[in-house]
Parts: structure tokens; C-alpha cells; sequence
């Protein structure tokens, strides 16, 4: 059997290459691989002058996306989201800060945020999982209810609630 690959395609307005260069530069071992132009074959279905991007592949930390500009046809919502995995605070505060630039100050809770895009991102802190999924139910009860209580999530004020 053939290998497979499967890629998340994100469908912007026009901002596909400006996204694609905003996301690299956030995470590391990241690049735009190519970038694909709309020519003039199409344009009564498109729209879009030849020259002007079409897609945009790039890689984050080894993960193949593509970025479509497709016109203002679909917006993001938060049934699809991405979660960057974090060890230390220090990295949650870097990837809040960076992928919230500009993006929608609404409060969220849980970690959760939307970028300038209006892509959705969690960003958890690998012991967040680890107290959620304690066997002990009272200690992963706490972890629940201080994250509930937290827009980004805080290492050390999970620690102290589930200490108590």
C-alpha cells in the first residue's frame, strides 16, 4: 500500500502568504517550501489577476500545511484548532505571545486563543495533560478547576492547586 501523507490546508481571503511567513517565523525547523500562482486559465471561476498567490506550502517543525488564498468564501471558527505542546512556561509564554499578536483579545479560557488570522491555537503545558489524567480524581479535579479559571494556562499555579 502506498504511503500517504496528510496535509492541513488553511483557506484564507488573500493573506495565505502573509500567514504562511507569520507562522514560520514563530516555530523553529520551519519554511515556506513553494508557492503557487494563479495564472490567467480560470479567472471567470477565481477572480484572482494571474500573478497573485495561490498557494502557499510550508512546513512548521516538520508538519507539511498549505495556505490557500480562495477568496472570503469560509472563515475559521473553533471547530478547528491547533495545540502546540509546551514543557516549560517559559515556551507557553512564548507561543501566547507570539500567536496572539494581533489576534482577538475576546477572553478565552483554557489556554485557547485566536491570531491575527483567526486561527484557533491551545497552547497547554505538557503537565497540564499529566494532572488532568491523575488517577488520584480529586487531584485531577483540582487541575480542571484552577485551568477552568485561566485564559493562559499558568504551570505553576497548577502545580500549587493541585498541591493543596
Amino acid at each position: 500500500m502506498p504511503t500517504i501523507q496528510t496535509i492541513t490546508s488553511l483557506w484564507f481571503d488573500d493573506q495565505a502568504k502573509a500567514a504562511a511567513e507569520f507562522y514560520t517565523a514563530i516555530f523553529s525547523n520551519s519554511k515556506i517550501v513553494n508557492i503557487t500562482r494563479y495564472g490567467e486559465a480560470g479567472y471567470e471561476a477565481h477572480g484572482k489577476p494571474a500573478g497573485t498567490v495561490m498557494v502557499v506550502a510550508f512546513e512548521l517543525d516538520g508538519q507539511t500545511f498549505t495556505a490557500l488564498n480562495g477568496g472570503p468564501v469560509f472563515k475559521f471558527n473553533e471547530a478547528i484548532s491547533f495545540q502546540v505542546n509546551c514543557d516549560t512556561q517559559k515556551d507557553v509564554d512564548y507561543y501566547w505571545e507570539k500567536l496572539s499578536a494581533g489576534g482577538d483579545d475576546t477572553a478565552q479560557q483554557c489556554g485557547w486563543l485566536k491570531d491575527k488570522y483567526r486561527v484557533s491555537w491551545q497552547i497547554v503545558p505538557r503537565i497540564l495533560v499529566e494532572l488532568l489524567s491523575d488517577t488520584d480524581a480529586e487531584k485531577s479535579q483540582k487541575a480542571m478547576t484552577a485551568m477552568l479559571q485561566m485564559q493562559k494556562i499558568d504551570i505553576n499555579e497548577l502545580k500549587r492547586a493541585t498541591a493543596a
